[in-house]
C-alpha cells in the first residue's frame, strides 16, 4: 500500500512539474534554470541522508542511485545554462 501511495506521489509531481515549466515563456527559462539548479543541489543532500540512514543493502543502492542521478541533474543543469548564457554573450572578448 505504501509504494501505491509513493507511486502516485510520483506521478502527480512530475504531472505537475511537466505542466508548471510547460507555461513557461521562452525568455525566462535561462533565469528559471539557474535558479531549479539550487534547488536541485538540496535534491542531492536529501538522497544522501536517505542513503546514510538506509539500513538495508537494497536501499542503500537505491540510495546510491539517487545520489547518481540527483548529481547528474545538477551538473547537467548547470551545462545547459552555460550553454544557453553563451549564445548571449558578444563574439568579441567572450570565450
Amino acid at each position: 500500500m505504501q509504494f501505491l501511495v509513493l507511486l502516485v506521489v510520483l506521478a502527480v509531481a512530475a504531472w505537475l512539474g511537466y505542466r508548471a515549466i510547460s507555461e513557461v515563456p521562452s525568455l525566462l527559462h535561462t533565469p528559471l534554470m539557474s535558479g531549479m539548479n539550487a534547488l536541485s543541489g538540496i535534491t542531492v543532500v536529501g538522497a544522501l541522508v536517505a542513503a546514510g540512514a538506509a539500513v538495508a543493502w537494497g536501499h542503500s543502492l537505491l540510495g546510491l542511485i539517487a545520489v547518481v542521478l540527483a548529481a547528474v541533474n545538477v551538473v547537467g543543469g548547470f551545462v545547459v545554462t552555460h550553454r544557453m548564457l553563451k549564445m548571449f554573450r558578444s563574439g568579441r572578448g567572450g570565450s
